[in-house]
């Protein structure tokens, strides 16, 4: 029997999936664990594994294309078998079936009666029917209503049945707005109108507080003719709804310090003439602020928190969401169980995943654990900034370039090295004086990195 290959499910928040390339063409062999497409998902562009083997007879999805998580992208035949010796293709309702056809395939037991009036109605609908078949009276009258005028000449469609409820309640039809057929005012339009009557003579109520809506809408300027349309990825789309989600709902709030980078880049120096010598890896400024992130979070555990609705989850392990900048966005890989690992591990393993992440080997595991994130632009030259916070989590730091100025010194004003950080929170989860104490933590261990190595 053919086998199904269908859109794997790579992320907890992933609903469909964008095949960006076969690995493998229509005819060819499968072996069980082999790459046959990548897929790019809400998070990243994935590698898709065979679990079954055989011959790629159909390719369903195209490259480009797009399909929901569970839907049928390619079939595979088994030895011997030839298309068309019958499949395992889902199983849809037809045109032809009827909705006792349809319980019966469900294996639901219909009683009796229910079941011959399901019979005897998908008959109707199936058959044509004929011109004496009697209608339900309100449907006759809605077809063969006259329409009426009102004082300004304009027409006004209303059933018959419509029209005569109006007359005895005393209801202007023309102040009716028609939900019938073709805007028809029905017997439901004129039995509601009391009620909006009644409404609208009613005392003013206080207005009621205002809402943020649930999405802004920004006024877009017509595209010119030099214009071209970009089409979003899976992954900029989820970007987009993850982030207008986080801005909308959760209350940001910001703070900002500047420490002395003179003691850490001294220290990243000496460590990394040593380190050539040794294991050849090469520590950078990020690895040294993600584990002063590491050592903070742990000394303040109220951001290593969630908010969920009636409480807040405090986390017990750290993971630090990493941002590393693809293609085609921005992926957020997890270092897990941060608060076990040296910063020779930590170094290792950004690197590794920040290789992987460009070349989409990532996998769907190693977004998952993260607590706490951080986004660094110094490499970009950015001096400072303000992150979106990255949900469910209630904390982002913000790491700025290392800047050569000047400061002053016991009263001299001397040349410095200064970086700027910044942390962005969840004020339904983190106060203003524990983003102090958080972001203090952090510039301690910064301006004081050896404390970081015992």
């Amino acid at each position: 029997m053919s086998i199904n290959i269908e859109m794997p499910k790579l992320s907890d928040t992933m609903t469909e999936g964008t095949v960006v390339r076969w690995l493998k063409k229509e005819g060819e062999e499968i072996e069980i664990g082999d790459i046959i497409a990548e897929i790019e998902t809400d998070k990243a562009t994935m590698e898709m594994e065979a679990f079954d083997e055989g011959t790629l007879s159909q390719i369903s999805v195209q490259e480009g294309g797009k399909a929901p998580v569970g839907s049928v992208i390619a079939v595979l035949l088994e030895e011997g078998e030839e298309a068309g010796d019958g499949g395992a293709e889902k199983e849809s309702p037809s045109k032809e079936d009827t909705p006792a056809k349809s319980e019966a395939k469900s294996g639901g037991s219909t009683p009796p009666g229910i079941s011959k009036a399901l019979e005897s109605a998908a008959a109707t609908v199936s058959a044509s029917r004929s011109p004496d078949s009697p209608e339900p009276k309100e449907t006759i009258e809605e077809k063969t209503a006259p329409a009426t005028a009102n004082e300004s000449g304009n027409r006004i469609k209303a059933s018959p049945l419509a029209k005569k409820i109006a007359e005895a309640e005393g209801i202007d039809l023309s102040t009716l707005t028609g939900t019938g057929p073709g805007g028809r005012i029905v017997k439901a339009d004129v039995v509601a109108a009391p009620a909006k009557l009644e409404a609208s003579s009613a005392p003013a109520a206080a207005p009621a507080p205002a809402t943020p809506p649930s999405q802004p809408t920004a006024v877009t300027p017509s595209a010119g003719s030099d214009d071209s349309r970009v089409e979003l990825s899976s992954m900029r789309k989820i970007i987009a709804e993850r982030l207008l989600t986080s801005k909308v709902t959760i209350p940001h709030f910001y703070l900002h310090l500047e420490i002395d980078a003179a003691p850490l880049m001294s220290l990243r120096k000496q460590i990394n003439a040593q380190a050539e010598a040794s294991h050849g890896n090469k520590y950078s400024v990020n690895d040294f602020v993600v584990k002063a992130l590491i050592n903070a979070t742990a000394a303040v555990p109220e951001v290593n928190a969630s908010f969920n609705g009636d409480h807040i989850v405090q986390f017990a392990k750290i993971g630090i969401s990493v941002a590393i900048a693809v293609d085609d966005g921005l992926v957020t890989p997890v270092v897990k169980n941060a608060q076990e690992k040296s910063l020779l591990a930590i170094s290792k393993e950004i690197k590794e995943m920040a290789v992987r992440a460009r070349d989409n080997k990532l996998h769907p595991n190693e977004f998952d654990g993260g607590t706490v994130t951080i986004s660094n632009l110094g490499a970009w030259g950015v001096e400072s900034f303000d992150a979106i916070i990255n949900p469910p989590q209630a904390a982002i730091l913000s790491v700025g370039g290392i800047i050569e100025k000047p400061v002053v010194k016991d009263g001299a004003i001397v040349p410095g090295l200064r970086m700027n950080l910044g942390v962005s929170c969840d004020h339904r989860v983190v106060d203003g004086a524990v983003a102090a104490k958080f972001l203090g933590e952090i510039k301690r261990l910064l301006e004081n990195p050896a404390l970081m190595l015992v």
